[in-house]
């Protein structure tokens, strides 16, 4: 039987409070910020990003997993799901590598595909969808690189420093991932 949520490097896991230390650093950092989300950059707290872990762990319609090295277990990112329809088969996939000498190696990519055969063959989505802004060419990289389709732009969606950027809509199906 597959191992799900381990691979050759990376392993998911859940996000304990001893990790948010390190969290607390990235939510810190605004260039991590701006790539990570499209809310105002805003740095949080030890207690914010706490709630906000907590907020994951009571809901049923989003999941969040530590990003974890191996053979350390050291917390490098985060990933997940939100705004799941169970209804529908449908979530929208997030991730971040919050520690930056992890970046652009493979992480990113293994804790994606990591994540989609969760969603896919655990959870059972058929769609697994994201967002992502115009400027972030790795993510978008990334994103269309392990088989997303973009479907969508909103166009000028975002103000960052004084200049409109478009966020971009893909979209993955189960049958396009199994191919």
């Amino acid at each position: 039987m597959k191992k799900l949520l381990e691979g050759d490097n990376i392993i998911l896991t859940a996000v304990n409070d001893s990790d948010i230390e390190n969290m607390e650093k990235w939510f810190n950092d605004l260039s991590f910020l701006r790539y990570y989300d499209y809310l105002p950059s805003v740095p949080k707290t030890y207690k914010e990003i706490k709630e906000f872990i907590d907020e994951f762990t009571k809901a049923n319609d989003k999941y969040i997993f530590a990003i974890r090295k191996k053979e350390s277990k050291k917390i490098i990112g985060i990933a997940g799901f939100d705004d799941i329809l169970w209804n529908n088969g449908v979530a929208t996939v997030f991730i971040g590598i919050g520690e930056k000498e992890y970046i652009s190696k493979g992480f990113g990519k293994e804790s994606l595909c990591l994540l989609i055969d969760f969603g896919f063959f655990e959870f059972n989505f058929h769609r697994i969808q994201l967002n992502v802004i115009s400027y972030n060419n790795s993510a978008i990289n990334l994103y269309e690189g392990v088989g997303f389709k973009r479907e969508g732009v909103y166009r000028e969606f975002l103000l960052r420093d004084d200049k409109r950027y478009d966020m971009y809509l893909y979209g993955l199906l189960k049958q396009e991932w199994k191919a």
